[in-house]
């Protein structure tokens, strides 16, 4: 049962709403009103809706998704740290709060191989750029952390979430 909003199975005109928007709102000025022209229904009803499925948790967040490597951020870098479990959503909270952070997270340690527990994706020009805001991070922990690494990409694999078909 969900908790809120939305009690039953989605409509059609929710469904088109999520097909429409899932890869992101449009980058304009008034982005329900296009997803609303889109779907020849109102933006005041895509909100509507759209704020139901956020309630209900059948969407998790609503946003933009700018693509980094268009916008010139090509040095990104997946940082990983080993910091106090008991403190992992505190810095988690705190270094995904940064603004050249896109995401932080928690992930299970896999020891002896793995002692890392956080995980941040850091953006950055270059990579030295990623590593001149790796040295913000490592300052904010301070002594609580006990190791890292910035790990980079070779290459883009997949770039979506999940999907649901039209």
């Amino acid at each position: 049962m969900l908790e809120k909003g939305i009690t039953g199975p989605l409509d059609e005109l929710d469904r088109r709403i999520v097909v429409a928007t899932q890869g992101g709102l449009p980058l304009v000025p008034e982005p329900y009103e296009q997803v609303a022209q889109e779907l020849d229904s109102t933006a005041d009803e895509v909100m509507r809706r759209m704020r139901k499925m956020l309630e209900s948790g059948i969407i998790r967040r609503i946003g933009a998704v700018p693509n980094h490597y268009t916008l010139g951020f090509k040095g990104n870098g997946m940082t990983v740290w080993d910091v106090p479990d008991d403190k992992v959503q505190e810095y988690g909270r705190k270094i995904g709060a940064l603004d050249f952070v896109s995401h932080a997270y928690h992930r299970p340690r896999h020891l002896p191989e793995w002692h890392y527990n956080l995980f941040a994706m850091v953006h950055g020009r270059d990579r030295d750029e990623v590593m001149e805001k790796t040295d913000i991070i490592v300052e904010l922990l301070g002594g609580d952390s006990r190791g890292h690494e910035v790990l980079f990409s070779s290459r883009i694999l997949k770039k979506t979430g999940m999907r649901i078909g039209q």
